[in-house]
């Protein structure tokens, strides 16, 4: 059969057919029916490892969401947008087991907050001196 394509490679997995199970390298993907699995080794590494993890698990990298909504009342509108967005991703990073990226977006996040409020006070103490010092005709 000279003419003939290979068979064309399966479908990926529904969404609906995976399992999320995190552990302390991060997130392990695995199917519902079929026990294929993404990165990992044997059920019984797996169990030690889940033993050891339990005790030591690790904390939630700050995102700073709170710091970066209240930077968005600040006069500086693009960078508070930024400093938002940072937060969320650092968010999000977390959410699928990225610890270390997670940290990083977050201290971006955090800087980035703080820098909006800086410029958000200035702007203020700007428009408050301008203001107050001219005098109308």
């Amino acid at each position: 059969m000279e003419g003939s394509s290979p068979p064309p490679p399966p479908p990926p997995p529904a969404y609906s057919e995976l399992k999320l199970e995190k552990d302390s390298r991060g997130a392990r993907i695995q199917l519902n029916g079929g026990g294929e699995e993404a990165p990992g080794g044997t059920p019984e590494e797996e169990e030690e490892e889940e033993g050891e993890a339990a005790g030591s698990r690790p904390r939630v990298p700050k995102n700073y969401l709170w710091l970066s909504i209240f930077a968005c009342f600040c006069p500086a509108y693009p960078v508070n947008i930024v400093s938002f967005v940072f937060s969320v991703m650092a968010l999000n990073s977390y959410t699928q087991g990225d610890i270390e990226g997670s940290k990083r977006l977050g201290h971006i996040a955090l800087m980035v907050s703080i820098a909006s409020i800086l410029i958000g006070l200035v702007m203020i103490a700007i428009l408050c001196i301008v203001h107050f010092t001219t005098h109308a005709i």
